[in-house]
């Protein structure tokens, strides 16, 4: 008997904002590569996870969670999304078992019924937070959701990206949906994000920590200089990073700074750690705050800080 064919393909996890989207990406693939906060409205940019495994590989494209917007950026996430949505083998939505199915999932339901080629699965996140009742009683209300608006859920899963529960079968079921192809990129590589990328959005994560409500939409971040320090010996290389912190106000800016610097200080080292464990190089990281009025309605300042 022949080997089963090689399976490539893309499947796309979508959700309301705070639904354990990135949380179970970096679960199926095995570490971190997108940034996961408590705060909604967390990712921005479209990242590319990689699963490799001996059968296929999946890449998985984690998208901001689509909301009604509010400003020009809520606008062209939402646009990012529903293009993702037409291009990909699955769209899985992502519904926290802790919450109940509301008009956020209904209208993202809604609006996922008008991409035809996709095949659909519904995902129960969080598992670990509910009891196996309150787990039966979500699960029906997704497939009562499926039938409201003539939505073909063809897998429903509950899976705990925290515990790992059921994220070994789901990765089976997404697997099985993919057409036969050949790998889509090299092996070992577990995210197609440019370096730059995930440093500005390791820095954003660590910056969103402990803030408060208002600020999470304010903070952009864009790296300047990326590059290794030529007067360091190739056995003891050091990245050093350069990047501004874009806030829209100057009461903004006093916070992300924090009381003497220490605040800004603090979210220096934790995104050095996190981007030296990722890349695997000693980094030497300077922060600056700085000052784009209102960037969240200007076309041409979100241009410039990347959307």
């Amino acid at each position: 008997m022949s080997d089963p064919e090689f399976r490539s393909g893309f499947a796309c996890f979508v959700g309301r904002p705070n639904a354990g989207k990135s949380t179970l990406t970096n679960a199926l693939v095995g570490t971190k590569i997108v940034i996961t906060s408590s705060k909604p409205q967390t990712t921005r940019t479209v990242v590319r996870g990689i699963v490799h495994r001996e059968d296929a590989q999946l890449v998985l494209v984690d998208t901001p969670g689509l909301h009604k917007p509010r400003t020009l950026l809520g606008e062209r996430l939402n646009d990012l999304v529903k293009t993702t949505w037409a291009e990909v083998d699955v769209v899985a939505v992502c519904f926290p078992a802790d919450e109940k199915p509301g008009p956020g999932d209904r209208f993202i339901v809604n609006e996922l019924a008008k991409v035809r080629r996709s095949v659909k699965f519904a995902i129960a996140t969080k598992t670990d937070k509910v009891t196996p009742d309150q787990l039966a009683e979500h699960l029906l209300a997704i497939a009562e959701l499926g039938l409201e608006t003539n939505t073909e859920w063809a897998e429903i899963v509950p899976v705990s990206a925290k515990s790992g529960d059921q994220v070994q079968l789901l990765a089976d079921l997404l697997v099985a949906q993919l057409p036969e192809g050949p790998p889509l990129y090299p092996d070992g590589d577990l995210t197609d994000a440019p370096e730059e990328a995930i440093a500005a959005e390791l820095i954003r994560e660590a910056a969103l920590e402990g803030v408060r409500d208002e600020l999470p939409h304010s903070i952009a971040v864009v790296v300047e200089e990326m590059g290794l320090d030529e007067d360091r010996p190739a056995d003891k290389p050091l990245l050093r990073i350069h990047a501004n912190l874009f806030v829209e106000r100057d009461s903004q800016k006093g916070i992300v700074i924090g009381h003497k610097g220490a605040r800004l200080r603090q979210v220096g080292t934790d995104a050095r750690k996190q981007i030296e464990a990722i890349l695997g190089t000693p980094v030497y990281l300077d922060l600056r705050v700085k000052i784009a009025k209102d960037w969240q309605r200007d076309p041409k300042q979100l241009r410039r800080l990347g959307f």
